[in-house]
């Protein structure tokens, strides 16, 4: 065939593209352009098109083989759905590629060489889908991304892979979920310089908070080298909490990060981080800060929460945002319906871990060490595994709940399970160990510690309308001393806080005796974490009252906690 189309067509810069051209570029594309307007910094580059995509789709004839592997497939049978997919894929592998899409392909990264002073400047080609980055559907990680391509035949090859990455087992289903047309469904790639997280840091950030929805907070995850392990969850990494409205970093938490992806002779290579790098964090305070602001920036343009992903670049000391997509899970209408779920019984704890959500669910262990095992999961089994990318989503679409050894409240397995409306417990060492397959077991996020417990345990789940609640003439205040639970109880219809007592923000998020805290050396600590609770407290009710009143412990609150028993004397302090 010859194609009735302009080469010009198929390639445009960033620079050119806006976040209305979403059918012209996918979703990547037209949001990276609208950023480099928005004074966001932003690494140069260009993207295909959805017309370039349809062209080799046309010229290849492969339009019939989409309609024919993918006519009928259930995407509950995973065999079936794997078996498809690969046919696809290789088919769009295989295909030949035109030579007016290969020039306009070679001249967008000759420009982008000419304008880095390099003859082969070392990129980043990254799949946008025209269903992609919407509102009501991320499609996050559903394709594929190819990092460090270095040469004009490699990036032309990688731009293919991009477009069979459009029929991954995982971008089949997601599409099947959602009521997406195959066929209408376009892919562009954008092709930007390399950024050198290998040698600075990476991560995520949200511009709300992602397990309640406060809007009033950033949340930054980092870690060193490249993000794909703090998206797949292969590491834990830092968190930080800014407050928008001062733009004051509210909460930090020093993460393992013990491993870090960087650039080898033959792709990507992991590594294990220095202890010494590992305790420290992987941003400075002034970096914390410039991210949030530029989060802010791209969330106020768009209007709505963002998810936003970055990389420090360790050769230019500059931070880059290089993707911005909106929040699907918190971003929308809000729920004015308050869900409560509440065990009934106690049990015998098997595993804990970090909390995504505020569910129970209950089911029979199923421990996979390999996406090629997921034929053997039934549906409301609880998944059990070291981590996930986007590979594991046909399995949890299924599961009743999702236990990770590794990983963040921002890797894969917190998102999805949050989108798909599932609690799960991350970053829960030893799981695969802990956990026996086909036992009963109970997976409880009510609380920021999440645990498994064994067998059955019965559970209410309590349901309030906000809208219901009648208005009053007195002030109704909280009484809260669990900062954990500010935000998720900042949208109800209160007044502020009436006494958030000191002695029980120790107890909640310290634990540790004053006096054993200074005797340890951890006296910095110690005012770190109480300053940090009365701010979380403080953030998420502003600008309403909140009255914190100072510590009036009595000997035997004091004995309870860590090291109590070294400086208080037992005393029985009950009413007669």
């Amino acid at each position: 065939m010859v194609s009735a189309v302009n080469e010009t067509q198929y390639t445009l810069p960033l620079e050119e593209t806006r976040s209305d051209d979403v059918a012209r570029v996918g979703g990547k594309s037209a949001n990276l352009g609208e950023l480099a307007r928005l004074d966001v910094p932003v690494l140069p580059g260009f993207t295909t098109t959805a017309t370039a995509y349809e062209h080799y789709v046309t010229e290849a004839e492969l339009d019939e083989a989409i309609a024919d592997l993918l006519s009928g497939l259930d995407p509950d049978d995973v065999t079936e759905l794997h078996e498809r997919g690969r046919r696809l894929r290789e088919r769009f592998r295989s295909a030949e590629m035109s030579a007016d899409l290969e020039r306009a392909i070679v001249g967008g990264y000759r420009r982008l060489a000419a304008e880095t002073d390099e003859s082969d400047p070392a990129v980043a080609v990254r799949s946008s889908a025209t269903a992609e980055d919407l509102p009501t559907a991320s499609f996050a990680g559903q394709q594929e991304s190819f990092l460090d391509v270095s040469g004009e035949r490699a990036v032309i090859e990688a731009v293919r892979d991009c477009y069979a990455s459009l029929f991954t087992d995982r971008a089949i289903t997601y599409r099947l979920d959602r009521g997406f047309d195959h066929s209408a469904v376009q892919l562009a790639c954008v092709v930007q310089l390399m950024g050198r997280a290998d040698r600075g840091s990476s991560g995520i950030a949200f511009t709300l908070d992602p397990d309640t929805g406060f809007r009033n907070a950033i949340v930054i995850e980092a870690s060193y080298g490249l993000g794909e392990l703090v998206v797949q969850g292969q590491v834990t990494p830092d968190r930080y909490v800014v407050f928008k409205p001062t733009n004051g970093i509210v909460e930090r938490e020093v993460g393992t990060k013990q491993r870090r992806m960087v650039l080898g002779e033959d792709g990507t290579d992991v590594e294990a981080v220095p202890a010494r790098e590992r305790d420290a964090f992987a941003l400075s305070d002034d970096r914390v800060r410039a991210l949030a602001t530029y989060a802010k920036r791209i969330e106020d343009h768009f209007g709505r929460p963002m998810d936003i992903e970055w990389l420090l670049d360790g050769e230019r000391d500059d931070l880059f945002v290089v993707q911005a997509r909106p929040e699907t899970v918190h971003g929308g209408d809000r729920d004015r319906t308050v869900r409560t779920y509440h065990r009934t019984e106690d049990g015998r704890v098997l595993l804990e871990g970090t909390a995504v959500g505020t569910a129970i669910a209950t089911g029979s262990v199923q421990i996979l060490s390999h996406i090629s095992e997921m034929d053997r999961f039934e549906a409301d089994d609880v998944l059990v595994t070291q981590t996930t990318d986007p590979d594991w989503e046909p399995v949890m679409r299924k599961a009743a709940a999702v236990v990770t050894e590794r990983g963040g409240k921002t890797s894969h397995a917190a998102i999805v399970s949050r989108e798909l409306g599932i609690p799960a417990i991350v970053g829960a060492s030893d799981a695969t160990k802990a956990l026996r397959d086909g036992e009963s077991v109970t997976v409880d996020c009510t609380e920021p510690t999440g645990r498994v417990y064994e067998g059955t345990l019965p559970f209410e789940v309590r349901e309030e309308r906000l809208d219901e609640v009648p208005d009053t003439d007195t002030d109704v205040m909280l009484i809260l001393g669990d900062p954990s639970r500010a935000f998720s109880l900042a949208h109800l219809p209160v007044d502020g806080v009436g006494l958030a007592r000191e002695e029980f923000i120790v107890a909640s998020s310290i634990g540790d005796h004053p006096l054993y805290a200074i005797e340890r050396g951890e006296s910095e600590a110690f005012v770190e974490e109480l300053r940090t609770g009365i701010a979380r407290i403080a953030a998420a009710f502003h600008p309403r009252d909140v009255v914190v009143r100072l510590s009036d412990f009595k000997t035997d609150e004091y004995r309870n906690l860590r090291g109590g028993g070294r400086y208080e004397r037992e005393e029985a302090n009950r009413l007669c």
